[in-house]
């Protein structure tokens, strides 16, 4: 009985029910070995040392072949002619090709230099195109990138590889800028001579190069200055928003005025 329905034709169809399983079985069996597989080769690249930016790359480049494959073996279970499709599909993206959508093929070549060449690295904080993150990976034809307030953002690998990379935390020291203005009154010198104690005195603030204050414009209710400290990257906004907050106070406590814009207006009687 059981092999008379395993026998059984799929109505409108020229396929078994034994057939159409066998296809299912194909199909899932070759999911989880292309998973085991993937997992294996992760692991395995890992211990070669490879940025991560390449490792995960060259992952999901082999998945995606892993995964077509299995696709065709499935059809081919099922009787579709593989060889007939193939070509199908080629004389498909030929076509497509033909018709000047090549974004496809760019996208995937930048992914290639990207990865490569390295102008950023996973877990690099990068503004590229208008955009700002850090760097969660460089896929077959986009890279994702992760904004501080959560956004997830996709940007097509041609356009990262086309476009100026600010990258933020490269390098391993970075100098931190805090803008301040004081009033005309106030003594210029005092205020120097305190914003640079604060700075030296801060834990995170390196000695090399040596904290500095410039005078950056002479505005129209201030002499404005900029506050200049070198910290290493990690600790860039830390150093900052303390140095923001301590340069206030400092000057607060010492008398020097921080002014705030004003307009005066004057009535006349006629």
């Amino acid at each position: 009985m059981a092999n008379g329905i395993m026998e059984q034709t799929i109505p409108y169809t020229d396929l078994t029910v034994s057939t159409l399983l066998f296809a299912i079985i194909v199909l899932v069996a070759g999911f989880v070995i292309v998973k085991f597989l993937v997992s294996m080769f992760r692991s395995g690249i890992k211990s070669t040392k490879l940025p991560e930016l390449v490792v995960e790359f060259l992952t999901r480049f082999l998945s995606i072949l892993l995964y077509i494959m299995v696709v065709f073996a499935f059809l081919g279970t099922l009787g579709f002619d593989i060889n007939g499709f193939v070509i199908g599909l080629s004389a498909v993206v030929g076509l497509v090709l033909g018709f000047g959508l090549q974004d496809t093929l760019t996208n995937l070549a930048a992914g290639v230099w990207i990865a490569a060449l390295r102008p950023i690295d996973m877990g690099e904080y990068v503004k590229v195109n208008g955009e700002s993150g850090t760097v969660k990976a460089v896929g077959i034809m986009a890279t994702e990138l992760l904004t501080p307030d959560n956004q997830y953002i996709t940007i097509p690998n041609k356009l990262i590889w086309g476009s100026p990379v600010i990258n933020s935390t490269r390098m391993p020291t970075r100098r931190v800028s805090v803008d301040v203005g004081i009033g005309y009154s106030s003594d210029l010198e005092k205020a120097i001579r305190v914003a640079i104690e604060l700075m030296k005195g801060h834990s995170l603030v390196l000695t090399e190069p040596e904290p500095a204050v410039v005078t950056t414009e002479l505005a129209d209710s201030s002499v404005n200055l900029q506050l200049r400290a070198w910290t290493n990257t990690g600790d860039f906004w830390t150093v900052k928003n303390e140095l923001t907050a301590g340069i206030f106070e400092a000057y607060r406590k010492e008398g020097i005025e921080i002014p705030f814009p004003q307009l005066s207006v004057h009535l006349e009687k006629n």
